[in-house]
């Protein structure tokens, strides 16, 4: 099984976002995502930077793939996808039908906010050329077995298994709301939030987390006691989202469990020191995404 390290949901300054990438240069990942997935407005790298940071990485031995923008509300956000699409270098993670119909029937990766919760939709993605495809996260593991029995011949699947839950987009900046910012003149807030802003309940327990127009887990899905049975069931990717911190220790992590040289419990206890919040699992269980299986706890 290979790892992959997903897009930057956060809006980092550019240097750091720089310097992260040389240093995922050396880590143990095979593919990695690039892109802005979330918001127009986060624009300080540009496709050109992008296009920079990807041929470095593929000069250090990575494939790299360009994520596309998940909510398309303008004519300037479509020219940018245009962009992206267009490139000649590189295939793209397309993040809604506009960007698969825009690929032109070249090799893309269908991302985890198309709605892929079928055979038959599989099947459309692999006639419009699809190589790749990204399990949504809330489906369980008991549906990803059926999709994977019908899935065609020769297209890739990869779960998100370590990160924030990406769970939904709006039209609404709620970071910009929580400054009482209108999302035109937002300031780029996100950019002082670096893991989104957490949102407890009234008893006090964090829930989600805010980051701009994308909604957040507040927990940290961490699947890295499922890896043997991924493997088992026909995945051949997983998905460690960029964090601000220790990405690289837990990709190591995810390297050691699945090259068979820790325990599924030696990986959960070498985990610890890098989550910044609760664990859970409970989608993968068809169960609350919220919870936590208490055999992985």
């Amino acid at each position: 099984m290979k790892i992959s390290l997903g897009p930057i949901l956060y809006y980092w300054p550019r240097e750091t976002v720089r310097d992260f990438y040389a240093q995922a240069a050396s880590w143990p990942v095979d593919i990695v995502y690039l892109g802005e997935v979330v918001c127009s407005r986060r624009h300080l790298m540009s496709l050109d930077d992008w296009l920079e940071v990807a041929e470095q990485l593929v000069a250090a031995g990575k494939e790299v793939v360009l994520s596309t923008q998940a909510l398309i509300e303008s004519e300037s956000d479509l020219k940018a996808l245009r962009r992206f699409a267009n490139n000649a270098r590189f295939a793209i993670e397309a993040n809604d039908m506009g960007a698969v119909r825009l690929s032109g029937g070249r090799p893309f990766v269908a991302g985890p906010h198309i709605n892929t919760y079928n055979g038959a939709t599989l099947e459309i993605l692999a006639e419009q050329g699809a190589m790749r495809w990204v399990m949504p996260v809330e489906q369980s593991r008991t549906l990803l077995q059926d999709l994977l029995a019908r899935k065609p011949a020769n297209m890739q699947t990869e779960v998100f298994v370590y990160g924030r839950l990406p769970l939904a987009f709006s039209s609404r900046c709620f970071t910009a709301r929580r400054y009482n910012l209108p999302k035109d003149d937002c300031r780029f807030k996100c950019i002082e939030h670096p893991s989104g802003i957490t949102l407890n309940t009234r008893e006090g327990q964090p829930f989600l987390a805010l980051n701009g127009t994308q909604t957040q887990s507040a927990s940290i899905h961490n699947l890295i006691a499922e890896l043997d049975d991924m493997r088992q069931i026909g995945v051949d990717i997983v998905r460690i989202s960029p964090q601000p911190e220790h990405t690289g220790e837990v990709a190591e992590v995810y390297r050691k469990m699945l090259d068979g040289a820790i325990s599924a419990a030696e990986a959960q206890s070498a985990l610890k020191p890098y989550l910044f919040d609760a664990p859970c699992d409970g989608y993968w269980h068809g169960r609350s995404g919220i919870e936590q299986s208490k055999e992985a706890a």
